[in-house]
């Protein structure tokens, strides 16, 4: 038994406790409640200290961590142009070491449940799959990959060269071997597969169909990217005459089991039917920022009772990002487009915690602080400098991230005092410079 005393906790779905306890029994959480926990257990002090949920990664292109600073001033089309032949010579060693820096990354920024989206498959370099299943294993923390795929090349009116994408049969026969060997539906589960298909202008309408079909006969959840620019908007027009939503929705791809990354240019009418059929958004502010796509309608799409979670993206496109950091991001972009109330700093945790973990079809298990949930717990140090600001949420949410203290995963200790205790710091950092290093020399 692990108990957390004298801390203010903020269980996300129920009311604060300005000082009190968290206690950890096993995986799971066995108690939270004000004042003195009465039972035995190793303590740890949280004076000075605000409890959250661990945060929930919705969005990710791990292998990206290997080509940061690629086309820093471009759109989306121009980067992604400028980047695919890099990524097209990636090995299982790049991935590797790239997901193993970019999950140690994501676990010094509170995240305990990371997603990403994988979808770039070289023939002959291994298996990238496999490559970052272990690292997430290495590293800690609870992982959802989404095996991605790409079968729409230039010749066929897509954006990606043809010497990235794969065949329907390959990527299908891939996929269900992916979630036959690796899905694990159970309760607790650290690792779960999702069905991936990269995107409305790399892949074609059959392959989009298909995949559905995979995923929802074998229990699994389905993710793409959506509507993230005017491009994507004008090339769907062109290709497909409708937008990408009406474009999605026709092929199967709305619906609870169905999370989208970005959806930064919807119409009033794809909020409606985001609520209306339970579809979830990973919103990935800094990443919207950096590439010049705009701010997401995302305080719509919460007001409206659509899930809605946070994203890093890629590190290529959102470079070095922390996911705790997205919180005071995504607040801050809502604000500059709505108001000053168009989001709150709880509404943004609620964002990073139970929305990402409603996307990912978990928020029976994580995504707040309550008894029968995981284990999964940040520590932030709210005292020293941030002590000034009376209430902590908002001392955690305005300004710089304070240091994490400690992070659990299934009342496994991953990170204390603000460093790895799984893989080292220096092991992770080393393991993302060399990834680079080898990309760039092949």
């Amino acid at each position: 038994m692990i108990v957390i005393e004298n801390v203010y906790v903020v269980p996300v779905t129920g009311a604060e406790i300005p000082s009190g306890y968290i206690a950890i029994d096993g995986d799971r959480i066995a108690a939270v409640g004000a004042g003195p926990y009465e039972g035995e257990g190793e303590r740890v002090d949280g004076r000075g200290r605000l409890a959250t949920p661990g945060f929930v990664n919705t969005h990710h292109h791990l292998y990206q961590w290997a080509s940061q600073g690629v086309t820093p001033d471009g759109t989306l089309f121009e980067w992604l142009v400028a980047s695919y032949r890099l990524w097209g010579r990636m090995d299982a060693e790049v991935v590797h070491g790239a997901a193993t820096a970019g999950l140690g990354w994501l676990a010094k920024s509170g995240c305990t449940t990371a997603s990403d989206h994988h979808y770039i498959f070289p023939k002959g370099r291994g298996d990238l799959f496999d490559a970052e299943i272990q690292a997430a294993r290495e590293v800690g923390l609870r992982f959802h990959p989404g095996r991605g795929s790409m079968d729409r090349g230039r010749s066929q009116g897509g954006l990606p060269p043809d010497e990235v994408v794969e065949s329907m049969d390959d990527i299908l026969s891939a996929t269900e071997a992916a979630v036959r060997k690796y899905h694990d539906p159970s309760f607790g589960s650290m690792l779960r597969i999702a069905v991936a298909p990269c995107s409305p202008f790399s892949v074609s309408g059959q392959l989009m169909i298909e995949s559905a079909e995979l995923a929802r006969s074998m229990g699994v959840r389905l993710h793409t990217h959506g509507a993230e620019t005017l491009d994507e908007d004008e090339h769907c027009k062109e290709q497909f005459g409708m937008l990408p939503v009406q474009y999605l929705e026709s092929l199967g791809w709305l619906g609870p089991d169905v999370w989208l990354a970005h959806c930064v240019h919807l119409t009033d009418d794809d909020i409606r039917r985001f609520a209306a059929t339970g579809t979830g958004t990973a919103h990935c502010p800094s990443s919207n920022g950096r590439l010049g796509a705009g701010i997401a309608r995302v305080s719509e799409l919460m007001r409206a009772g659509a899930p809605v979670g946070l994203g890093v993206d890629g590190a290529a496109s959102s470079e070095m990002t922390p996911l705790a950091g997205e919180i005071r991001m995504a607040m801050l972009l809502q604000r500059a487009r709505y108001g000053p109330d168009a989001l709150t700093a709880r509404q943004a945790l609620e964002m990073a915690t139970m929305g990402g973990a409603r996307c990912l079809g978990r928020a029976d298990e994580i995504g707040s602080l309550e008894v029968g949930k995981l284990a999964d717990v940040a520590l932030w140090r709210v005292d020293g400098f941030y002590a000034a600001i009376d209430d902590p949420v908002v001392a955690f949410a305005y300004g710089q991230t304070p240091p994490l203290a400690r992070l659990i995963v299934g009342g496994k200790t991953v990170v204390e005092d603000g460093e790895l205790r799984t893989v080292s710091d220096q092991v992770a950092a080393e393991a993302g410079a060399v990834a680079h290093r080898r990309l760039l020399a092949n």
